[in-house]
């Protein structure tokens, strides 16, 4: 019995391990990326951002293909009394009226965007039976109408739909690409936070447990006369601030893998042990060359673009709308009429129609003279706020270019300054256990090897956030020296 209890529990034991064991992953800087793209909620919106924008240029597409509609009322019963004139008895009376109406009517309609007007095609029948009476039925069908109707006022929306919806869905897709390396640099923001708590609270460790060790070698001297009051305090206050660090480590360590757990929607209880990348791209890069990638990739540019084309439109509206405004609809087609269905297609006569629409403002106290000079102001502040903004990007661009070559010597310089750092507490550590240097002296090295520390670490995220940062900028891959590509089509897949 007593063996089948031990088996039980060891079975048991070795399971919780296991579990705790899967609930615990290594990941590297590549990996964290990794999972972010696939299943952060920051993925999820950058790609239906995108569809969005995907769906909204298909139906601006759409809108440019003919569109066939069928439209039907197949009853329509009326029972009601209405007034009308007898000429026998010269009065007017009131005479029920009972009938079904039913039709039917087929169009197609296909925009023009050379002029911004509209061709259609229609074809339709119906049909009208009255209850009261003789009870008679009659049928109307027009077996082809074809219209036409313009605006002739100067402004073709369709026109300028033309020029800035393309220009928009290609801003999208840029944008995506820049989303996915703006997540890079937030995945990488993250990953060092957890790198930067779990060096702490492993440095917090080190050094409570050598303020322990500390402090009884110290009770032990100061038991020989070895080492003063004074001196016994401050290794105590020393141990007590180390235990009070460690557990603010503890607790910030906490804070941060929760922060990486939310972004990489991991569960909640996963522990991630961060490696710390050690090697870096050995990267020089031209500002000039960056400069040119970004002004052809960057959706900043596009963007530009985009603005400069909708405030020639403003102009362009508002000069339309300040004369005159001309209207044009015209519609040739065969129409006929009988009493039976058999005889509504035969012979149809000629059904026409012509407007000419006109409106002329006389007295309108100046105002589309003034909406048309707004608007050009504004296309004058517009464009010069770009150019501005253009320079302005220009300049980032090489101040980070600039910035980012002296990264690489920052992270060697620092990583060396770690490892003598290390090198010097060690020997600081051994010296004052053989009692050759005080406890002050250890506590400046025991400083310099933590500062040391946290500086390479700075050195190593600032290295990493300024080189995709670069990536978002020029969207442009530098390690493989060509621009940044995404598979669209795989985005509609899922």
């Amino acid at each position: 019995m007593n063996k089948i209890i031990f088996t039980l529990l060891l079975f048991i034991g070795i399971s919780l391990a296991t579990q705790a064991q899967e609930k615990k992953i290594v990941l590297t800087l590549p990996e964290v990326i990794d999972i972010a793209s696939k299943q952060s909620i920051d993925a999820f919106r950058n790609k239906n951002m995108y569809l969005a924008s995907y769906w909204e240029h298909r139906f601006y597409k759409a809108e440019r293909l003919p569109s066939l509609t069928l439209s039907s009322n197949p009853l329509d019963f009326n029972r009601y009394r209405n007034k009308e004139y007898n000429f026998e008895t010269n009065e007017d009376e009131y005479r029920l009226r009972e009938y079904i109406n039913s039709d039917v009517t087929l169009s197609a309609v296909q925009n023009v965007s050379l002029t911004g007007g509209q061709v259609f095609v229609r074809s339709g029948l119906g049909m009208v039976k009255n209850l009261g009476g003789d009870k008679n039925t009659s049928f109307n069908a027009t077996p082809i109408s074809i219209g036409f109707s313009q605006e002739l006022n100067g402004y073709n929306e369709l026109k300028w739909q033309s020029k800035i919806e393309p220009i928009k869905f290609e801003k999208a897709k840029k944008e995506f690409i820049q989303d996915v390396e703006d997540l890079r640099t937030k995945s990488t923001i993250r990953f060092f936070g957890l790198i930067n708590a779990q060096i702490q609270k492993g440095i917090a460790e080190m050094n409570y447990a050598n303020a322990d060790t500390l402090y009884k070698i110290g009770k032990g001297r100061f038991q020989v006369g070895t080492v003063t009051q004074d001196e016994l305090l401050e290794l105590e206050l020393r141990l007590l601030n180390n235990q009070q660090a460690l557990n603010m480590a503890i607790l910030e360590e906490k804070r941060a893998q929760a922060m990486l757990n939310s972004f990489l929607s991991l569960p909640k209880e996963t522990e991630i042990e961060c490696i710390v990348p050690s090697d870096i791209p050995s990267l020089q890069i031209d500002p000039d060359m960056a400069i040119s990638e970004a002004i052809k990739n960057n959706p900043e540019m596009l963007s530009q673009e985009q603005q400069k084309l909708e405030q020639d439109e403003n102009v362009e509206r508002a000069k339309s709308e300040r004369g005159l405004n001309t209207t044009l609809f015209a519609m040739y087609g065969l129409n006929q009429s009988a009493d039976n269905f058999d005889d509504v297609y035969v012979k149809p006569d000629k059904s026409q129609m012509f407007s000419l629409g006109l409106n002329i403002p006389i007295v309108d106290w100046g105002r589309g003279k003034g909406r048309y000079s707004m608007a050009k102001s504004n296309r004058e502040v517009a464009l010069a706020t770009l150019e501005q903004e253009r320079i302005d990007f220009e300049q980032d661009i090489y101040q980070s270019v600039l910035e980012f070559n002296l990264q690489a010597g920052q992270v060697f310089t620092s990583a060396k300054a770690d490892t003598v750092a290390k090198m010097g507490y060690d020997v600081t550590f051994q010296r004052f256990l053989i009692g050759k240097i005080d406890v002050i002296k250890l506590n400046i090295a025991s400083n310099d090897q933590e500062t040391a520390r946290m500086a390479y670490l700075s050195r190593l995220r600032d290295y990493w956030t300024a080189y995709f940062r670069l990536r978002s900028l020029t969207l442009f891959d530098f390690e493989n020296n060509r621009p940044l590509v995404v598979d669209y089509n795989k985005l509609l897949e899922n």
